[in-house]
């Protein structure tokens, strides 16, 4: 009989009360791939909209059921066994990474590409690597133009690609604005954020201009979009409702171009690449992975809601 892992399963898009912990057989590596013993994985907005299939694009794959049984995607642990074609790690090694594709990172065990990984910096706990490859990524790529003189508006500010957000572009020099509800706003200033806005009493669409946006949890119009940039101004669309998206990547794009602004969806590069600058960033103590708190297997549907329902202050992370 194969060997046996706790995991929280789901069959069916809907609410986190959907999920169940169960025990299941501990995942093969394929030859380019790498069993890794779960040591933690940090939640991300992905996770909840590919518990609840919405917004649509959540079910890209997989139209009337996931195709995945366990999210979870950005895990951290140690290497337990190897693929035969593996030859950047070995058995023992501390590794950390976003594993999009396969996720299964809710549970003991679980496999993902060698290409996905990296090793992790002796610097950081378990925790703490776990809540950087994918926020961190889309972090720094939708921070790029900020620096000395540059007006940036961050919206979702106070979550875990907003915090390092903040960060990163402050760091760069440009003065940020940063968007989230009357709860988190301390939260945003201590982060460094030179302006805060309550979205819930204030559009942010009607304040600025702003040279650069990056918007995380997009649902206004492209006109609002246009409106709220400067001349030459960069809008990023990265989460958000499906509705959104279509006018972003239909209408926003010929908006922008007629308006000498651009308004567009961030596509964003993943692998080891592209997180390990905020890692070492975080290693050097130049940029915080703040850890609201920390659920166990068996408290995944609360960590899911805690982060899906807006009251995460930065990263929320799950340790098996």
């Amino acid at each position: 009989m194969p060997r046996q892992m706790r995991a929280v399963v789901y069959e069916r898009y809907g609410p986190p009360s959907g999920l169940r912990l169960e025990r299941i057989p501990v995942p093969t590596p394929k030859p380019t791939q790498v069993l890794v013993e779960v040591a933690a994985t940090s939640v991300n907005l992905s996770d909840w909209e590919g518990l609840r299939g919405s917004p649509a694009y959540a079910r890209f794959g997989g139209l009337r059921r996931p195709v995945r049984r366990v999210l979870g995607s950005d895990i951290a642990g140690r290497v337990a066994a190897i693929g035969d074609a593996v030859t950047t790690f070995r058995v023992g090694d501390e590794v950390y990474g976003d594993n999009l594709l396969l996720m299964g990172g809710f549970a003991e065990f679980a496999v993902a590409p060698e290409s996905v990984l990296a090793l992790k910096p002796a610097g950081l706990s378990f925790a703490e690597a776990s809540t950087i490859p994918q926020a961190g990524a889309i972090a720094a790529q939708g921070t790029a133009g900020a620096a000395p003189g540059v007006r940036m508006l961050i919206n979702g500010a106070g979550g875990g690609t907003g915090t390092f957000a903040i960060q990163l572009a402050k760091r760069a020099g440009a003065h940020v604005t940063g968007v989230d509800n009357a709860g988190k706003l301390d939260y945003v200033r201590s982060l460094g954020a030179d302006d805060v806005i309550d979205y819930r009493t204030t559009d942010y669409t009607r304040t600025g201009p702003y040279d650069l946006v990056l918007d995380l949890v997009a649902y206004r119009s492209v006109f609002a979009y246009r409106r709220v940039l400067n001349p030459g101004g960069q809008y990023w669309m990265v989460g958000g409702s499906a509705r959104a998206l279509l006018r972003v990547l239909t209408a926003g794009t010929l908006l922008g171009r007629l308006s000498d602004r651009r308004i567009a969806l961030l596509v964003v590069r993943s692998g080891p690449a592209a997180f390990m600058p905020v890692a070492e960033g975080c290693v050097a103590g130049e940029i915080d992975s703040h850890i609201d708190r920390v659920f166990s297997l068996d408290e995944v549907p609360a960590a899911l809601s805690h982060v899906g329902e807006g009251r995460a202050l930065g990263k929320v992370v799950v340790e098996p």
